[in-house]
């Protein structure tokens, strides 16, 4: 593709983003017409007090909670795909997501149990959402210090893929151990956040995510030589100066940032990491991360946007969770991928 095709793209991207996001916001149990959306936005007037109220205190700050995940776990799942140059890696397969979701179990399963207490019941109720920020937060860093220390360790970067996952499976069987012994209600809570939700990160959540990602996206842009470099080879990187070291620990560190951010305050939002690196790839044909990544960033917001859109079942008061559709819509990516590498 012509590299002065690329601006046009990117233009094009922008503004399907943009009319995704107010087609975003019009949805819902309450239908608000999209000639009322800009006013209220800019103005804060409507012909309906109330839909001032529903766009501003609940659709504004999820949409754009939706865009922030949606760049962030594409970008993640960039990097982890071209770090160990596999089609099927994603944001969460150095077991970032198990990490989060074990201490998320601990406090749900664990702690709720010994809480006999009424009065530390009514506080773990009332403060849930930042607890369990903490604790998928407490969680991931646990996971990721074991995968750093692995990693100073180990050289092979397939061998470091496997040591994620069986983190993974070890901090998974943990938390069926913590299930077997719980209560139902319990359970139903843990379950409840394993589906993942946009519409938790409030206005006063919502500049702790933005900051963390920012961090995490500068960090990102800053390698993309080394990104690229990378693809062509681990010898062939050092022989050009790379630090595979420092290289592959910068990539844990701001996926981690990332994707360890998003499932804090979001929970588990799978198959976008995975999938929209490759439909990026389908319209950008290059390999250059300094196109890529904020392609994929807009591809990514889109993608969850849509996603965010199909699940509030429009004109419904019913919501599906954001992790069963990113999955219907992200598995058959993932399964195009692996037919079109074996037929290669």
């Amino acid at each position: 593709m012509n590299k002065q095709n690329y601006p046009f793209i990117f233009i094009v991207l922008f503004i399907v983003l943009v009319c995704l996001f107010l087609v975003n916001l019009s949805l819902g149990s309450v239908h608000i017409p999209l000639s009322e959306i800009w006013t209220i936005i800019f103005q804060k007037t409507a012909s309906k007090s109330s839909w001032v109220t529903i766009i501003w205190e609940f659709r504004l700050p999820k949409s754009l909670t939706a865009v922030i995940v949606g760049m962030a776990l594409s970008v993640s799942g960039l990097q982890m795909q071209t770090l160990f140059r596999n089609p099927l890696a994603g944001p969460f397969v150095l077991g970032i997501s198990s990490g989060a979701s074990l201490g998320v179990a601990i406090l749900m399963l664990f702690v709720s149990g010994l809480s006999a207490n009424h009065f530390l019941n009514s506080f773990l109720s009332q403060n849930l959402l930042w607890q369990t920020s903490i604790a998928s937060t407490l969680g991931a860093g646990l996971v990721l210090s074991m995968v750093i220390i692995a990693s100073i360790r180990i050289s092979n970067n397939m061998a470091l893929l496997i040591v994620g996952l069986m983190f993974g499976s070890a901090t998974g069987a943990i938390v069926s151990i913590l299930q077997y012994f719980s209560e139902a209600e319990a359970i139903k809570s843990y379950l409840l956040w394993t589906f993942g939700s946009l519409s938790q990160v409030t206005w006063d959540k919502l500049p702790f995510l933005f900051c963390l990602n920012f961090v995490g996206f500068f960090i990102v842009w800053i390698m993309h030589k080394p990104l690229d470099a990378l693809l062509l080879g681990e010898r062939y990187a050092q022989s050009m100066g790379l630090s595979l070291q420092k290289t592959r620990l910068g990539i844990i560190f701001t996926t981690s940032i990332l994707a360890g951010s998003i499932t804090a305050f979001c929970g588990p939002i799978g198959f976008i990491g995975l999938a929209v690196p490759h439909l990026t790839k389908i319209l950008i044909k290059t390999a250059r991360h300094k196109i890529l990544i904020p392609a994929v960033a807009l591809a990514g917001a889109i993608l969850l946007l849509i996603c965010d859109s199909i699940s509030q079942l429009p004109m419904s008061s019913s919501v599906l969770p954001i992790n069963a559709v990113t999955s219907l819509i992200g598995a058959p990516v993932v399964i195009w991928v692996i037919l079109k590498k074996r037929s290669l």
